[in-house]
């Protein structure tokens, strides 16, 4: 392990100063901060510590640990706090065990939950279970540092015993818990913070947030391909610097080669927060709530930080892990890795026929909604049309989504809905949170079979397909990541993006707006593998 010197004008974010320094670096780690003399004549970098995600599903940048590493480094990411509920709804604490070796092969700082919701519910099919007693032995795990987010926050409020169980772990090994309770205000959001939850990264509202930071939470600014928070929440930042973080949650191929964390980083600075402020939040605040052991540029420390040209910009020229350089100038230095021969997966249905989608099933116009999707949003929108045929009506821009149980062979669940655009064709995925089978809109029953067939075949992957053009990006691990090169995901993921949205697409991120229409814990109307679900009575729709 080499040792080296760097000089440039390091931000002391603790103590709200900027001085010309040295860093010292040996074996690793940082060895003395010393003051030095500035030069007017020489353009030295900023040197700062790196930047975390202090929330984020490894697994929707449909890469692998490895993978997602060589690209975030070159934008200043030095860690990532990581739920990887995804991969173990799939398969299990298998699949969280290959998500920690995985993320072992690279210099990067993944830092692990403990899924609390796998199922997340009782109303769909997932193809494992994480149980309490599954729990107690991961937090027990020193690579396992908090419990991920307790989605079930119904569970929460009425004290179910098995939830309560859940909390109790994490309280007993001294790990945080982390929230997910969209919309929760008031009392309810009172005594869901009173049962240890400590985080929250759902907030949609300036006023929700406000709630929950005066009740003592710490509140993730979320900016990632699907769900964007951060105009919202922002100008919190003022005046909560100690209590606020970002993060992406979900952030897909081609949005990650474009920037992460030092975006919000920028955007945040263009709108006169404190650049004090900003940087708390970007790289010390994650550090002090979930007790990680990334450096922090102080004597002793791990040596993670990172150098960029400016304080506005922040164009990272430089990426350091454990005194590592891992990313220069744009380009990553973590080299590329084999893919595995056998990754896990889990995926045993048939191929489907162009009947199975006009199955009874099907809920049209008569006394059922149209679920309507929200670009740039997770929830979704009730929409009760007033004149419409019930049936799929591509001019009116509602089109026929449907849910196909990849577990086992069973009826496909069939519903409406509105704003995806697409005028002909079809596209699918089987990155469908939280149980992950496949999900796909389309225009016509024969379009949406091959799409989900490619799929079938493939054991994972998103597709589309329109008259005479076949697409698909394989994602065999879990049927929801890839192991090949991210650069590459990431171009192919543009590609089929693109796609879709020259049949009519409309929506800034369709696919990722896909994957989470049948996220049934965000309201307020969404499709699980069971049938159209009511976000808000937490029950199936039988009527509206």
């Amino acid at each position: 392990m080499s040792n080296f010197e760097i000089a440039g004008k390091l931000v002391d974010i603790i103590s709200q100063k900027i001085y010309p320094a040295r860093v010292t670096v040996k074996n690793g780690l940082i060895h003395a901060v010393t003051l030095s003399e500035p030069d007017a004549h020489e353009e030295l970098p900023y040197i700062l510590p790196g930047f975390i995600d202090a929330h984020v599903h490894i697994e929707s940048s449909m890469l692998v640990p490895s993978q997602f590493a060589r690209l975030a480094v070159v934008h200043g990411t030095v860690a990532t706090v990581s739920d990887p509920h995804e991969i173990a709804n799939v398969c299990g604490v298998p699949g969280i065990d290959y998500m920690i070796e995985d993320a072992k092969r690279v210099p990067f700082y993944f830092y692990f939950g403990a899924p609390s919701c796998v199922p997340a519910t009782v109303f769909e099919t997932a193809g494992a279970t994480v149980s309490v007693e599954d729990l107690d032995i991961l937090l027990q795990r020193d690579e396992i540092k908090y419990l991920s987010e307790m989605m079930n926050f119904p569970g929460v409020l009425n004290q179910t015993p098995e939830v309560m169980a859940k909390i109790a772990i994490a309280q007993k090994y001294r790990k945080p818990v982390d929230g997910h309770a969209p919309g929760l205000r008031g009392s309810n959001a009172a005594a869901y913070t009173a049962a240890g939850i400590s985080t929250d990264h759902e907030c949609f509202t300036k006023e929700e947030a406000e709630d929950k930071l005066k009740l003592g939470m710490h509140i993730l600014i979320r900016e990632g391909s699907a769900a964007k928070n951060f105009e919202a929440l922002i100008d919190l930042l003022h005046d909560y610097p100690e209590q606020m973080m970002f993060c992406s949650d979900d952030k897909h191929p081609d949005s990650l080669v474009k920037g992460h964390i030092n975006e919000l980083c920028a955007r945040a600075v263009a709108k006169g927060i404190d650049i004090y402020k900003v940087l708390r939040a970007a790289c010390i605040n994650p550090v002090l709530h979930y007790k990680l052991d990334t450096g922090l540029l102080q004597p002793g420390d791990s040596a993670d930080f990172i150098l960029v040209d400016n304080l506005e910009t922040f164009n990272v020229k430089a990426t350091y892990i454990r005194g590592e350089l891992v990313a220069q100038n744009g380009q990553t230095l973590i080299p590329g890795l084999p893919p595995d021969t056998a990754p896990v997966n889990n995926f045993n249905c048939l191929p489907k026929h162009p009947e199975d989608f006009t199955l009874p099933r099907a809920i049209g116009a008569k006394g059922f909604p149209v679920i309507e999707a929200l670009d740039g949003q997770l929830i979704t929108a009730k929409l009760v049309p007033e004149s419409w045929n019930g049936d799929i009506d591509p001019a009116a821009d509602i089109l026929k989504i449907v849910v196909v149980n990849r577990y086992e062979d069973a009826p496909v669940a069939t519903a409406f809905i509105k704003n995806f655009g697409l005028q002909s064709g079809a596209i699918a995925s089987s990155v469908a949170h939280d149980s992950h089978n496949i999900v796909a809109v389309g225009a016509d029953d024969e379009s949406i079979c091959r799409a989900v067939n490619s799929i079938i075949q493939n054991k994972g992957g998103v597709s589309l397909y329109s008259t005479g053009r076949q697409m698909i990006v394989p994602l065999p691990v879990g049927g929801i990541m890839s192991d090949k090169e991210g650069y590459e995901i990431a171009d192919a993921y543009a590609v089929i993006d693109k796609v879709a949205k020259e049949l009519g697409s409309t929506l800034s991120s369709p696919f990722m707006t896909l994957s989470f229409m049948a996220l049934l814990v965000i309201p307020h109307v969404k499709l699980s593998d069971k049938g159209l679900f009511d976000g808000d009575g937490f029950c199936f729709y039988t009527t509206i």
